[in-house]
């Protein structure tokens, strides 16, 4: 009696494993769901909502009366453009998760270990061999 089990696409089928996400398109896929406001909002509640907060009133009355934002002017005066587009950039980039920086660094201190032990056996090698040529 022969087998009358179908055949299902799982076993002749080749398996396909899905390349992992980059960085850049976690990002796209976080401004896209409206992630980035919230982690704005940290950001700023951060460093410096609470700076505001206390001088609130004063900066409300500043504005009414002379139509400026004193925090903005006393930052650009304060605070060189270098340093503004260096935490504009800052606040663009997309954090690695706990477990991918443990990854990466496992990675980076296995290729450090190994160039490192290159690196010794070539000093070794040469080290060997100019003693012979130089001492005979």
């Amino acid at each position: 009696m022969a087998d009358n089990k179908p055949e299902s696409k799982t076993n002749t089928a080749k398996r396909r494993v899905k390349n992992p996400e980059t960085f850049r398109e976690k990002a796209l896929k976080a401004s896209e769901a409206g992630e980035t406001t919230t982690r704005r909002r940290r950001v700023a509640s951060a460093t410096g909502s609470g700076i505001k907060k206390t001088t609130g009133p004063f900066g409300r009355v500043l504005k009414k009366i002379f139509g400026i934002k004193p925090f903005r002017i006393l930052g650009k005066i304060l605070v060189p453009t270098y340093f503004r587009n260096s935490w504009k950039e800052l606040r663009k980039v997309e954090w690695p998760n706990w477990q991918e920086s443990r990854r990466l660094t496992f990675a980076v201190l296995m290729f450090a270990l190994a160039f490192g032990i290159t690196i010794a056996l070539v000093d070794f090698g040469l080290d060997k061999l100019f003693k012979n040529i130089l001492i005979k």
